[in-house]
């Protein structure tokens, strides 16, 4: 039997580049070009008007987290995400340590675009409930 030893998240999206960016802000994630491409302005010219800025790429500096792809779709969101990220800022915090650790994340990511939708907090454990800049969601956790 084998096993998967790695995978890549893809979002549909209708501005990749936008999004990506995004999420490189969230997650300290880099953004290098295509190979053979010294930056991605390069690669897009190189291809045809209409596949231009159609998919953008991202990457953990670390090596560690999935890569994220991000690729132009016809369609809009329309409904909740059936899967969501979680970004995990408040990891072995309880309370009102964890709620803080998740509010000062929040406060980070809104002058990015990003929104806020609910706060979900037990007196114990909290979660935000999140969009990004199209509108998916995600969640810190």
């Amino acid at each position: 039997m084998s096993s998967i030893k790695q995978f890549q998240v893809t979002f549909d999206c209708a501005e990749p580049e936008r999004v990506a960016r995004f999420w490189c802000e969230v997650l300290g994630y880099e953004a290098p070009p295509p190979k053979g491409f010294a930056t991605w302005d390069e690669f897009h010219g190189s291809q045809a008007p209409e596949d231009r800025g159609a998919w953008f790429a991202c990457v953990d500096p670390s090596g560690v987290g999935p890569r994220l792809f991000f690729q132009r779709v016809p369609e809009g969101k329309v409904v909740k995400n059936r899967v969501h990220l979680d970004v995990r800022v408040g990891t072995g915090l309880v309370g009102e340590e964890r709620l803080a650790a998740l509010e000062a994340e929040c406060a980070r990511l809104i002058p990015l675009g990003a929104v806020r939708v609910e706060l979900l907090y037990d007196g114990h454990d909290a979660c935000i409930v999140m969009q990004d800049v199209e509108g998916n969601e995600f969640c810190l956790d």
